[in-house]
């Protein structure tokens, strides 16, 4: 059996912990059993964002007649395009991967691992099936993988996750997407871009339920303008015939009773069907009842406000801990860990204008509070809406979006949602006054913008009249 000062289970923000205590002398073991660099480097934002870059750059060339501009797209070379990212993506996870191997500081254990006792973990299968490694601490960070819903017949059709849909080098005919979250949205915009007819069957009453109701629905409406939704709508059984995929959903109405309802379903067939309903922790796959880790209702593990687990000496983060599955968070939850293992005080995490981006056409981002978790507290508010085109940067790229700033009646923010253009660069402003700011409205208008630049659409839209939350 390997001893050492500190093992971490997963090679994606856990990594940025380990090299932390290799640099202060430390002996480090890192068990991964995929590639290396996590889900993001290799399943999720990396190559998802590198492709949905490729859409928006024939998108832009598709609406240049708008702007007078005559041109053509002749040639589209798809296939290329994914393999290309997904080469780079491997060549990134292969470069880790040799990085750790020649490291003195570093023992890499390539495969399964799971908990045989306190803080003590065996290699179940893979390269280094069999070894042992016994750590003073450990950081569980082992993410999470597709969650597949129980969907009648499920089990007997061939179906994309988003793992594998990264990975399709010719667009689908015909795209079937269950799911109506910021991965369908993201992958449908990206099939529908390169020619596929893309239907959507969501259960919520919009798409990207997540965000503010007021943008969810905007967004919902201007989707539906290019392909088929049905949300409002759960898939109940699936089938699959000489490679056509039918998709059978009834009418579904969300909330704490909610569930099927009476009412006429419908049927959708393609060639293609992806699932994307969310993500399932690969806590079950650790064995931590064992290690005395304890995990939520949901399956996640449970931490305490500094990252603890319920064992002794076993931390965890990211989206195995199931705050935010976002890779940003992920990194903030790593340098939580890092000042709280090697720091003289422990803090705890802080999840404060904890921002989110969906990079679909249009962009959706927020941070904050939405008006819905507003509603029905009882606590006074005010909201703003300004739109892109009233800007005159927003006005020459005919951009059509709005900005909608959530504040107390003293000026604080508390959210800000936005959908439009470069959405996921503009919420940063907003981010950074909320948590290294002020937290009012006085950040952001009394900051300098230049002009005629997109972020005035921020100071505007921080700028002006507002209206008390439900007048």
């Amino acid at each position: 059996m390997n001893e050492v000062d500190f093992l971490v289970i997963g090679s994606g923000s856990g990594l940025d912990v380990a090299n932390a205590a290799a640099s202060r002398g430390q002996s480090v073991a890192i068990v991964e059993k995929g590639p290396l660099g996590g889900t993001c480097l290799n399943r999720g934002c990396i190559p998802s964002k590198m492709l949905l870059y490729h859409a928006e750059v024939l998108e832009t060339i598709e609406h240049s007649g708008s702007f007078h501009i005559d041109a053509d797209v002749t040639d589209v070379q798809f296939s290329e395009i994914v393999r290309e990212v997904n080469e780079e993506v491997e060549g990134d996870a292969e470069s880790i991967r040799n990085g750790l191997r020649s490291s003195s500081r570093h023992d890499l254990y390539e495969g399964e691992g799971r908990f045989v006792d306190e803080r003590t973990v065996e290699i179940v299968s893979g390269e280094d099936e069999g070894a042992r490694i016994r750590a003073e601490t450990v950081l569980i960070a082992a993410g999470t993988r597709p969650g597949i819903p129980d969907i009648d017949g499920i089990d007997d059709v061939n179906y994309l996750t988003s793992t594998e849909a990264l990975q399709v080098e010719t667009p689908p005919d015909h795209l079937v997407i269950v799911g109506g979250g910021y991965i369908a949205a993201e992958l449908g915009h990206f099939f529908g871009t390169f020619g596929s007819d893309v239907t959507v069957i969501g259960r919520r009453p919009n798409l990207l339920p997540e965000a503010d109701e007021e943008v969810a629905e905007a967004f919902t409406e201007r989707f539906a303008d290019r392909f088929t939704v049905h949300t409002g709508h759960a898939a109940t059984a699936v089938s699959e015939t000489d490679g056509t995929i039918t998709v059978e959903a009834q009418p579904y109405e969300y909330g704490e009773n909610g569930g099927i309802v009476e009412g006429e379903g419908l049927t959708v067939t393609g060639d293609e069907l992806l699932v994307a309903t969310g993500r399932t922790p690969n806590t079950d796959l650790l064995d931590l009842d064992v290690a005395g880790v304890e995990t939520d209702e949901r399956g996640f593990v449970q931490t305490d406000e500094y990252l603890r687990t319920t064992a002794d000496g076993v931390w965890a983060l990211g989206d195995i801990v199931g705050e935010y599955l976002l890779k940003h968070s992920a990194n903030h939850e790593a340098q939580t860990v890092v000042r709280n293992l090697f720091g003289d005080d422990l803090q705890a995490v802080d999840y404060t204008a904890m921002p989110f981006a969906v990079f679909t056409s249009p962009e959706v981002a927020g941070v904050g509070v939405s008006e819905g978790e507003l509603s029905g507290t009882g606590r006074e508010y005010a909201t703003r809406t300004y739109r892109y085109d009233q800007t005159a940067r927003g006005s020459a790229m005919q951009a059509d979006g709005f900005l909608k700033a959530i504040i107390d009646l003293d000026g604080t923010i508390l959210g800000c949602h936005i959908i439009g253009p470069e959405a996921s660069n503009l919420i940063q402003e907003v981010v950074v006054a909320m948590k290294s700011g002020s937290g009012t409205v006085r950040d952001i208008r009394e900051s300098v913008h230049i002009h005629p630049a997109l972020s005035e659409v921020v100071q505007r839209g921080f700028s002006g009249q507002f209206s008390r939350g439900g007048d």
